[in-house]
């Protein structure tokens, strides 16, 4: 996030996208709903789905699957052709600006009501809404990202933002709510196969030198390795042989589960380090017990760039260590020594080694986080990027033109299927699963269908029936309600049982390698 948590309730329009906050991100939603309560603030929300987010709405657009990037051409096109835009920002702190213009040309409300199903009316008000506000805060989640435009998306969004002065300003800013709880700090700690920490390309032969003289190593790679998704098709075609899983759980997550599941057997060796026998770790070779978060020491970096201590509060049952002592074991074992003396130590040498935790020390987080970036001891950590400038100097606007999603409906799959998560099931199930109360309050798999096409192929809420893809089949209960728009079905990826991932299409961003996870075509029978 560019802002804070707390810095949502001082927007006065927040533009919601892609998220389904208030069961994806319940206790970030009362952000929202406290803005619109107590002071004012209007939201703007973009979905699919008649979430519960709508009822806090001034407006709700309802596009069809895989058109945001038109959606937001659009209202950057209401924008400009009503001079709405900042004109000052524009000019002091972007470039670029001119090839966007020339882009959004034909993203006219009536063209973008063709592509989108938004109402040409509907566009133009919420162009205005945004536009107008003191402070526009967006908030985006997986609903944005996991498409095979998902960059393009995320770049339409900061186009928004930067055309109507929205960054570097109390209330404003791009802000995707992560899908996890420590995803930003692993991304920070180059959990990315392109980067060390900090975002420092492995390619810049200064980086990899100052990482070889602060590891002791010498012969750094200077390539970007694999991302996840491609680690999987090569485990299929034999050109990866080992994997080492640590805290994923792919052969619930990953999508056209069939196919994952066919690669993982590819393999000649499989390690997964976890604190619960999931599914992907019932096919491992070994699996090394690790301990949880409450078992441990050590920091979190939440969606806000906020770094966070944790601290033990019970003792590791069994064998189970942290994770860091078990890699550092594997590692000494294949001849590289790794050795620190806890938590606080490895933490000393990543703020060596990143300049945007430079400053943070356990001490001065010992009672509350930080913001990163925090480059001296004596800064106060950053809540709000891009106050003056942006990283790389001027914003840069990208001219983005809408492509459809890579798979579409036809006469033998005539129905668009969409996922997502419940709030009574976490992920993949791994925590949640062992709840009694969680699994009553949600206890199976179920597709979501609107009333017109229960009506349609005769369905009853609680039947059962099968949903079928190019790639897979499952079978799973009906619920018919409002939330579901016409034409689209929707199906909660938790559970094993009825798993959506084997209908999910593994066609991927061609930047970011993330899977369309959030369209594909789909069919639905009545079970037998």
């Amino acid at each position: 996030m560019t802002n804070t948590i707390a810095d949502i309730e001082d927007a006065d329009v927040i533009l919601v996208t892609g998220s389904n906050t208030t069961e994806n991100h319940p206790v970030l939603s009362t952000f929202v709903k406290r803005a619109v309560k107590f002071k004012g603030a209007k939201v703007i929300v973009v979905d699919p789905r008649r979430i519960k987010m709508t009822e806090f709405a001034e407006h709700w657009l309802r596009p069809n699957l895989g058109t945001d990037v038109a959606w937001i051409n659009g209202m950057m096109h209401v924008i400009i052709k009503e001079g709405l835009q900042d004109d000052a920002f524009i000019q002091n702190r972007t470039e670029g600006f001119e090839e966007l213009k020339k882009q959004v040309e034909k993203y006219t409300p009536e063209f973008v009501e063709g592509v989108t199903g938004i109402s040409s009316e509907s566009l133009i008000t919420a162009a205005r809404l945004f536009a107008t506000a003191k402070a526009g805060s967006i908030l985006y989640c997986m609903g944005i990202t996991q498409h095979v435009s998902g960059t393009d998306n995320v770049k339409s969004l900061a186009n928004l933002a930067m055309l109507t002065g929205n960054l570097g300003i109390p209330g404003g800013g791009v802000n995707p709510l992560r899908g996890q709880n420590n995803v930003q700090g692993a991304c920070d700690m180059g959990g990315l196969p392109n980067v060390y920490t900090a975002y420092q390309s492995v390619s810049d032969l200064a980086i990899a030198k100052k990482m070889e003289e602060a590891w002791g190593v010498s012969g750094l790679p200077t390539q970007p390795g694999l991302k996840v998704t491609e680690m999987v098709p090569k485990a299929h075609d034999g050109d990866i042989k080992a994997l080492y899983i640590i805290g994923e759980n792919p052969l619930m997550s990953d999508p056209d589960l069939n196919h994952a599941e066919k690669s993982f057997k590819h393999l000649d060796f499989l390690v997964v380090q976890d604190i619960f026998m999931t599914e992907t770790a019932q096919l491992a070779d070994v699996v090394l017990p690790s301990a949880c978060f409450a078992e441990k020491e050590g920091t979190f970096s939440n969606t806000e760039r906020r770094v966070q201590r944790v601290r033990q509060a019970v003792t590791p049952p069994g064998r189970c260590k942290d994770d860091w002592w078990i890699t550092c074991a594997v590692a000494t074992r294949m001849g590289v020594p790794m050795q620190y003396a806890d938590s606080r130590a490895i933490f000393e040498e990543v703020v060596k080694v990143t300049p945007s935790y430079a400053g943070i020390t356990y001490d001065r987080i010992a009672n509350e986080g930080m913001h990163w970036p925090c480059p001296t001891t004596e800064h106060p950590g950053t809540p709000i990027l891009h106050g003056q400038q942006f990283t790389r100097g001027k914003g840069k606007f990208h001219a983005i033109e809408w492509i459809p999603p890579a798979e579409q409906v036809d006469e033998d799959y005539p129905l668009y299927l969409t996922t997502g998560r419940v709030l009574y099931q976490y992920h993949t199930g791994t925590m949640t699963m062992k709840s009694d109360d969680l699994n009553n309050r949600a206890p199976h798999s179920y597709v979501e269908v609107s009333r017109r096409d229960a009506r349609t192929y005769g369905l009853k809420d609680g039947d059962h029936v099968s949903i079928t893809s190019r790639r897979g089949k499952i079978d799973v209960q009906v619920q018919i309600g409002d939330k579901a728009v016409d034409g689209t079905v929707f199906i909660p990826f938790h559970f094993a049982q009825g798993a959506a991932n084997k209908l999910t299409n593994a066609a991927l961003d061609p930047v970011s390698g993330i899977p369309e996870y959030k369209v594909c075509a789909v069919k639905i029978n009545k079970a037998a």
